[in-house]
């Protein structure tokens, strides 16, 4: 597998996520709020928000970050506000990207992305000029160590999922986008442990990129998921596994 597969395979190797705790919270909390401004502050009537809240709880944040985050976004709590921002660009070999955000302020972070695009010879490109090579959907990871694949089939093809994937050290559940929260809910009914679900831009093909280049796109992504206003990172890169062995060591 390739692309979004073999990042969030290096993703969970290296524990970004937990290793940076802090930036994670803060992530978490603009998704919160958001999805409470977008559609209000009950999560039983607010699919996103009851999601945002899930993905917070399973990371262990307060009770107390989430409500205050949840009255912010509803408008009784004072704080800063966030909108969604997404950029689309290239990265070496001609690599495709779209960095979706939550910003408060567009021109720094439009900027910043520019800037670590550029760094690790890429560009920013206009609004839709690689758009059209993804499509979204609801993606799920899960932990090999906690079923067998046939085990995580049958429960996947329960749900509805769309496609199950094997992607080195964890397996990936695809759903339509449209029926993500209504999945997630009946995979929390069955205590389907995953470790992560997203609705994110997935790639329908994939570039080969090689060598140095391709460490350059590894490096390329990582930072640019490491940055605060970032929210997913989506791109179409195939790369061999003993460069991503390089990359890890």
């Amino acid at each position: 597998m390739s692309g979004h597969s073999k990042w969030a395979s290096i993703k969970h190797k290296k524990a970004i996520v937990d290793a940076k705790r802090g930036k994670l919270f803060t992530k978490l909390i603009r998704e919160i709020t958001i999805a409470a401004k977008e559609g209000g502050g009950d999560p039983e009537m607010n699919p996103r928000l009851r999601s945002a809240i899930a993905d917070a709880k399973a990371a262990n944040m307060p009770n107390d970050n989430i409500d205050k985050a949840t009255k912010r976004g509803t408008g009784d709590l004072p704080g800063v506000q966030y909108e969604e921002v997404t950029y689309e660009g290239y990265g070496p070999g001609g690599v495709a990207i779209i960095v979706e955000t939550l910003t408060d302020n567009k021109k720094r972070t439009v900027a910043d992305i520019r800037h670590i695009l550029s760094k690790h010879g890429g560009n920013l490109g206009e609004t839709g000029c690689v758009g059209w090579m993804f499509e979204r959907k609801g993606v799920f990871t899960v932990d090999k160590t906690k079923y067998s694949e046939e085990e995580l089939f049958d429960k996947a093809m329960s749900v509805e999922a769309s496609d199950i994937v094997d992607a080195d050290d964890i397996y990936e559940i695809y759903t339509e986008s449209d029926k993500f929260q209504l999945i997630r809910d009946k995979m929390d009914e069955m205590e389907l442990a995953y470790d992560s679900a997203e609705i994110l831009a997935v790639a329908k093909s994939y570039v080969k990129v090689e060598d140095k280049k391709a460490i350059q796109v590894l490096k390329l992504v990582e930072e640019l998921e490491e940055h605060d206003d970032v929210k997913s990172v989506s791109a179409n890169f195939d790369i061999d596994d003993n460069i991503i062995d390089e990359f890890n060591s």
